[in-house]
């Protein structure tokens, strides 16, 4: 199955706005729980951003809250992030993950190719 695919990210100064799309499709009869995570370049560690199942139930990571929100179009096959009021630690490479659900036993979970943000103060 097609790996998610990312767009949106780019450069904006602190206080800015960005929104990531995710485009990624479901197999029939199957369900996805899709997240967001970003890398720092140079640090090992993905960290989880926010994510939102199959039923809807949404999280996010404390340092986010307020300033993202995390939206999708089933329709559309396709996960948003809006980021408003980003600030220079956000600066990442942003990656969108699909776990998709088949049944009990068949989960496969696939990573997009990631999204450059930049913010400068």
């Amino acid at each position: 199955q097609v790996r998610p695919v990312e767009s949106g990210g780019g450069s904006v100064q602190a206080g800015g706005s960005l929104r990531l799309s995710c485009a990624a499709s479901t197999r029939s009869r199957c369900n996805s729980d899709m997240s967001w995570h970003r890398q720092v370049p140079g640090n090992s560690e993905r960290e989880f951003v926010s994510g939102i199942d199959s039923d809807g139930t949404i999280k996010y990571a404390d340092s986010v809250v307020g300033r993202f929100t995390i939206s999708r179009d089933n329709a559309e096959n396709t996960v948003y992030l809006q980021m408003n009021n980003l600030l220079p630690e956000d600066t990442a490479i942003y990656y969108c993950k699909r776990v998709q659900l088949c049944g009990h036993s068949d989960i496969e979970t696939s990573w997009g190719q990631g999204t450059q943000v930049t913010v400068s103060s």
